[in-house]
């Protein structure tokens, strides 16, 4: 299914979703940047799945967990979010509790519950953490080192985008905590998911006192 075919179907869901559950934090981001994120699953299913499912107990019933060791959700791309359950799901990601999880949800309602937490306001930091080191690499990398900028995939603020068929994922906001492990497992090679391996030749570049500086200034965005 084509990204303009489930537009006007996911229009729908969206204001259904937001007459149902009213306390979510899904009506005050823009309606066409949420019909892009959740893909073709339907979010008003999804909020059911994702509770029944247990998804909710790690990751928060909006998407933004309150312990930094489980990664938040909220405005995440649904495809981003898909591919890592299906990466855990066969092993390619690694992970003790994932991996066993993956394998209970099918792709149907996987499709629903990424939609579910895509349709959630994306996640957002409190301002902190910023640095000059960090805001170098975010803006501009080090191509002398093979590191790209932050910004040219991650966009601004690290709020995720969607281009040339591939979805890169939000991590503006994201837990300091969660982003610091995945640049390490990305550094060391216990992490290789990453379209063409390049988030590996990014971390294996990055000193550690680097990596502690960008993932602060991600968390506060």
């Amino acid at each position: 299914m084509s990204r303009t075919s489930w537009k006007k179907g996911s229009f729908l869901a969206i204001g259904a979703l937001a007459l149902i559950a009213s306390k979510t934090t899904l009506a005050s981001d823009n309606a066409d940047e949420i019909a892009e994120r959740i893909g073709s699953g339907n979010p008003v299913a999804g909020k059911v799945k994702s509770k029944s499912e247990l998804c909710q107990g790690c990751h928060g019933e909006h998407g933004n967990s309150a312990a930094a060791e489980y990664p938040k959700l909220a405005g995440q791309y649904a495809e981003y979010i898909s591919k890592q359950f299906r990466n855990f799901r066969s092993g390619e990601r690694r992970h003790q509790v994932m991996n066993a999880m993956a394998t209970t949800v099918d792709d149907a309602d996987l499709s629903d519950i990424a939609a579910y937490f895509a349709g959630n306001n994306k996640m957002k930091g409190d301002g902190t953490g910023d640095s000059e080191i960090a805001r170098r690499l975010f803006v501009k990398g080090d191509m002398k080192r093979n590191i790209m900028a932050c910004i040219s995939c991650h966009g601004e603020g690290g709020k995720g985008a969607f281009f040339g068929g591939e979805t890169f994922p939000v991590i503006g906001g994201q837990h300091k905590f969660y982003l610091r492990e995945q640049l390490l497992n990305w550094k060391t090679g216990m992490r290789t998911n990453s379209p063409g391996g390049v988030m590996n030749v990014i971390a294996k570049s990055l000193s550690e006192d680097e990596i502690e500086a960008l993932s602060n200034y991600l968390a506060g965005q």
